[in-house]
């Protein structure tokens, strides 16, 4: 039997870089099924000029480029903050078997919040979801990055 390692604190180490480089405090880690980690991100949405640039778009696609595939199955996803509608889709899409998410998100997530991606009927994939893991600093990055630009 594998003993569970949480790879949050790595996800928060890349959100306070994002809040650092001016990017709205997102971090997330994707893990190989042998326990690696493939990827580490936080969001680059401003760097890039990508609205697309989500912590969890960037190490979905570092991930899917290392494995050659377009489906990542048996690989675990870490991220800050509850994914948004776009990022639970490609989630689903990667066919990622596990999402740990540290803060929800009531203002645009999409997993248990909203749209709820994961629980519509078209939705092909539904990944196992963990949430609460480290929310209590995920939210504290997010409240010092957010009353900064008050």
């Amino acid at each position: 039997m594998t003993r569970f390692k949480s790879h949050m604190d790595t996800a928060l180490a890349e959100a306070s870089a994002a809040a650092t480089r001016g990017e709205v405090p997102v971090g997330a880690v994707l893990v190989a099924p042998d326990g690696h980690v493939v990827a580490q991100a936080g969001n680059r949405t401003r760097e890039l000029n990508d609205p697309t640039a989500h912590a969890e778009i960037l190490v979905i696609r570092e991930g899917c480029t290392r494995a050659g595939s377009e489906r990542l199955p048996g690989y675990d996803l870490y991220v800050t903050l509850e994914p948004c509608p776009m990022c639970a889709t490609a989630i689903s899409a990667a066919r990622i078997r596990r999402v740990y998410y540290a803060a929800a998100d009531p203002k645009s997530g999409g997993v248990a919040q909203g749209p709820r991606i994961f629980s519509h009927p078209q939705c092909h994939h539904v990944p196992e979801v963990y949430d609460g893991i480290g929310a209590g600093e995920a939210e504290q990055i997010l409240r010092d990055f957010f009353a900064a630009r008050r």
